[in-house]
C-alpha cells in the first residue's frame, strides 16, 4: 500500500486543526501557508474530508475549518479512506502479479492505521520534540506523515 502526498498533506492538515481546536477555526489559507501546501490542492482535500464528516466548515468572518470530532476519535485510517486511498489491489495491469499476499498486507496496514488517532500522533510528536513554534509544528507533522507512509 502506498500512501500518497495527498494523504500525507491531509494528515498534516488534520493534525494542524487538532492542535488548534481550542483556538477557533483555521482557514485553508492559514494551513496552506503554515504547511507550504498549495491552496487549491488543500481545497480539494478539504472537500473530501468534509464529505467524509471529518471536518466542519464555517463561513464568514472568523470562519474556517474545525475537526468535526475530537482528535482522539479520528483515526489515520478514516483520513486515508476519506481520500479514497485505502489501497488498490495489485494486478497485472498496474505491474504486479495478483498475489494474495499484497491484498493481505494492505488489509493489515489499514487495520494498523485504524488504531492510530490524531491525538496519539500529536502526543507522540510532542514527546519526540517540543511543539512550540511553526517550524517545530511543520517538522512534527511532517515526521508523523512520513511515519505513516513508511
Amino acid at each position: 500500500m502506498k500512501i500518497s502526498s495527498k494523504t500525507r498533506y491531509a494528515v498534516s492538515a488534520m493534525i494542524d486543526l487538532a492542535l488548534k481546536q481550542n483556538s477557533g477555526a483555521l482557514t485553508i489559507a492559514d494551513i496552506s501557508r503554515q504547511q507550504s501546501i498549495s491552496l487549491s490542492y488543500l481545497e480539494q482535500i478539504f472537500a473530501e474530508l468534509r464529505r467524509a464528516g471529518l471536518v466542519k466548515g464555517t463561513r464568514g468572518p472568523g470562519g474556517g475549518y474545525r475537526l468535526a470530532l475530537p482528535a482522539e476519535a479520528v483515526t489515520l485510517g478514516e483520513i486515508v479512506r476519506a481520500l479514497g486511498e485505502q489501497g488498490k489491489p495489485y494486478t497485472e495491469e498496474n505491474g504486479y502479479e495478483p498475489f494474495s499476499v499484497w491484498s493481505t498486507l494492505s488489509e493489515k496496514i489499514m487495520s494498523y492505521v485504524d488504531t492510530i488517532s490524531l491525538k496519539q500522533c500529536i502526543d507522540d510528536a510532542a514527546n519526540a520534540n517540543s511543539i512550540t513554534s511553526n517550524e517545530s509544528l511543520q517538522a512534527s507533522t511532517a515526521a508523523v506523515a512520513e511515519e505513516v507512509s513508511a
